[in-house]
């Protein structure tokens, strides 16, 4: 008998949401595009209206947000070959809202989200269009190589390409 999928909008909604909260917490500009966009959900701009970019940063950044709810997935996502160009970053958020493989109901297992922030250039090289599902699979590769696209780190990268400077306060 086929598999039953959860489908949960609200919390898929929410990732959106979350992503875009961590990123106004790092002073970059976050919008949502309007639903059913094809090839990006967020748009992030530097927080200065003069604010010239200068080279190597940008005007903007197109994200595109994924989500996976269960702490127990196989840490994969899909990603249509096609819309690899249509943005500059790809957040997944994975939400660890419970276990649920292996006949766990989701109550137990919950645990703080976890987001990579992967360049474009990353989900090119990691793309998999084979079989039904195109995908991106984090799970085997190291744990080095992908530390630096995770949670703080990973926000980083699209503060540099806007070329927003962290928040600090200056000294009296």
């Amino acid at each position: 008998m086929p598999r039953e999928f959860m489908r949960l909008p609200v919390v898929s909604e929410g990732a959106e949401y979350l992503v875009m909260g961590y990123l106004m917490r790092r002073n970059i500009l976050a919008y949502k595009a309007p639903p059913g966009n094809e090839g990006y959900d967020l748009i992030c701009i530097h927080p200065d209206p003069r604010h010239r970019p200068r080279k190597g940063e940008r005007a903007q950044v197109r994200v595109q947000v994924k989500s996976r709810y269960q702490t127990d997935c196989d840490r994969g996502f899909p990603v249509k070959e096609k819309s690899i160009n249509a943005f500059d970053f790809l957040v997944v958020a994975f939400l660890n809202i419970g276990k649920f493989f292996g006949g766990k109901d989701g109550s137990t297992g919950a645990s703080p989200p976890q987001f990579y922030t992967l360049p474009a250039q990353f989900i090119r090289e990691h793309h998999n269009a084979s079989g039904t599902w195109q995908k991106v699979r984090l799970r085997g590769l190291d744990d080095d190589e992908i530390a630096q696209y995770k949670n703080e780190a990973g926000f980083e990268q699209i503060a540099g390409a806007l070329g927003v400077a962290r928040p600090t306060r200056m000294p009296r």
